[in-house]
């Protein structure tokens, strides 16, 4: 029986751990330790993709690198965090409860269950608290369940599945008609995360924007050429805690300089949450930021 293996790309995504670090960690601390395809790729065993996100994790709540790859898998998951996940902020009655009923319809596998109870909670709270009080803290709480390893990837996978399935029905679900501002939303290469683009787009359209989805992982160019294309007002990213946040002042300044002059360029999600000022750029760390920009926009305008 052949073992499973993963190259580089697929490792750097399921760890948040960079190409450069993982080849780094080799040379110097001899782990990972990757095997060769035909063609001289990299390729790295299942069971050290676990340790690399077990130490990736460690390395989160604190500890060092050089010393967690010296430290035996045994002894690294006696280390491993087992907080318990962030408190949702919500406004209604056992809220908290119902979004960990929510979870383990996930974690049962049964996910016709799980879109049956997100559909009945659409319904009652309506599409705006939905986003706000149900998915957003949703996403919170299954982020931080995998970050513990509560939660398996393909559990977070089907998690962001369907609920994708639920947002996108809701979103198209909407009226027509003559609507501003157009808003372009996208992310940069290498954010594959479409939650938060989707949950912006759900409140945008509800507040009467005209959303332009481009999906993910759009290079920096097409991104302006479909600005201009579309005569967009707003180009809006989202940039999720995975992405390796030193690269964002560069990714967005460079995407400032080929947009046009007129377009507003806002970035949101929990990457950008402890960025610094980024000129020419507007960041947004939360859903109701995203809100209160669109408002302000809107004055400016008049």
């Amino acid at each position: 029986m052949n073992t499973p293996g993963f190259n580089i790309a697929a490792v750097e995504r399921d760890t948040g751990l960079s190409k450069d670090v993982l080849r780094v960690w080799e040379r110097r601390y001899g782990f990972p330790a990757p095997a060769r395809d035909d063609h001289g790729e990299r390729i790295y065993p299942a069971e050290q993709v676990e340790r690399l996100r077990l130490v990736k994790r460690l390395m989160d709540a604190g500890h060092r690198p050089g010393k967690l790859l010296a430290t035996p898998t045994e002894e690294l998951n006696a280390l491993a965090p087992r907080r318990p996940m962030a408190p949702a902020v919500v406004s209604e009655p056992d809220a908290a409860t119902e979004l960990r009923e929510l979870i383990s319809l996930i974690k049962q596998h049964d996910g016709a269950a799980y879109q049956q109870a997100m559909q009945q909670r659409l319904a009652r709270q309506g599409l705006g608290q939905f986003v706000q009080h149900t998915v957003a803290p949703l996403t919170r709480n299954v982020g931080a369940a995998w970050e513990e390893g509560s939660v398996e990837v393909f559990e977070e996978h089907l998690f962001t599945e369907l609920t994708k399935r639920v947002l996108r029905q809701a979103i198209a679900s909407l009226p027509g008609g003559k609507r501003s501002p157009r808003i372009i939303l996208t992310s940069v290469p290498d954010e594959p995360h479409v939650l938060g683009l989707l949950m912006a787009e759900a409140l945008f359209a509800l507040e009467g924007a005209e959303c332009i989805p481009l999906g993910t992982q759009m290079p920096l160019l097409e991104i302006a050429r479909a600005t201009s294309a579309h005569r967009a007002d707003i180009v809006a990213l989202s940039f999720s805690v995975a992405f390796p946040q030193r690269q964002i002042p560069g990714l967005l300044q460079q995407l400032r300089m080929v947009l046009p002059a007129e377009a507003a360029l806002w970035a949101g999600g929990g990457g950008v949450r402890r960025l610094p000022e980024v000129p020419g750029v507007e960041l947004l760390a939360s859903l109701e930021d995203s809100l209160a920009a669109l408002e302000a926009w809107r004055r400016k305008q008049v």
